[in-house]
């Protein structure tokens, strides 16, 4: 039973840091972490929802992960300031999640596992989803590799290309809603962005291309998830933010490493 537990937890945890270094490197390249937040946030409603309705939160969380990514993405388009839209939305859909949360009819929701992620709570039906999910994402970043990196390092480079810039906005838009309704059960949707961006980060001072960055940062983000789920059971600690933990101990390292052989 232990072991069965254990096998659960280390590969929801894996699947879910692969997935997030590899769609991480455009997040840190586009700077949208705070787009991760808003997307991560909204899950909250879509649980809330979700459960009012009689729906699986998975399916929940991402139509509303998702309408909020087509929805920062339209404002953004119509010019109104990026930062006070993600600010807004972000801290709004929290806000509206927890209280939808608390008056709508329904079981009551674990509000706790939700946000910070339950690793106990993942069956192998879960399992499934998260790996299906992390295939999904490799899949539509390896098809469309060459797109998403042109668009991120020049809108106009990929016009004259023809390429549509917003196509490919609102394609990672989506993945990460995707990426947030897999995810959320294994690090919760405070710490979901941690796992986008710390591996990422790490990464960016090691490689020298962007396939090697990703290549990294999935290296980094594996050892994250294993190196969590063995802090966790050494400290009694939930899984979620030991794995971010981990991350941030990675980060560390590869940053003072890094300074270091520069001097």
């Amino acid at each position: 039973m232990l072991d069965a537990f254990l096998w659960r937890a280390g590969l929801a945890g894996l699947g879910v840091a692969l997935a997030a270094a590899l769609l991480g490197c455009f997040v840190v390249w586009r700077r949208m972490a705070y787009f991760g937040d808003a997307t991560a946030h909204a899950a909250i409603l879509g649980v809330a929802l979700s459960l009012a309705g009689g729906v699986l939160p998975p399916l929940g969380i991402l139509v509303v992960a998702g309408l909020m990514a087509v929805l920062i993405t339209v404002l953004a388009e119509r010019g109104l300031g990026t930062d006070t839209i993600l600010g807004v939305l972000a801290h709004g859909a929290l806000g509206v999640g927890l209280f939808a949360a608390a008056v709508l009819p329904g079981p009551r929701v674990n509000l706790e596992s939700w946000l910070f992620g339950d690793v106990l709570t993942v069956t192998w039906r879960d399992l499934g989803l998260i790996w299906a999910g992390t295939a999904v994402v490799g899949l539509v970043l390896w098809r469309h590799w060459g797109m998403l990196l042109t668009a991120t390092l020049s809108p106009d480079l990929a016009r004259a290309a023809g390429m549509d810039p917003r196509r490919a906005t609102l394609l990672l838009s989506l993945l990460l809603a995707a990426l947030v309704a897999v995810g959320i059960q294994v690090v919760g949707a405070l710490l979901v962005t941690a796992l986008l961006v710390i591996p990422a980060a790490s990464a960016r001072g090691l490689a020298r291309t962007p396939e090697g960055m990703a290549g990294i940062a999935a290296g980094i983000g594996a050892l994250s998830a294993v190196g969590g789920l063995g802090l966790a059971i050494l400290a009694d600690a939930g899984v979620g933010p030991s794995t971010v933990t981990a991350a941030a101990l990675l980060f560390a390292i590869v940053t003072a490493t890094t300074r270091l052989r520069g001097r």
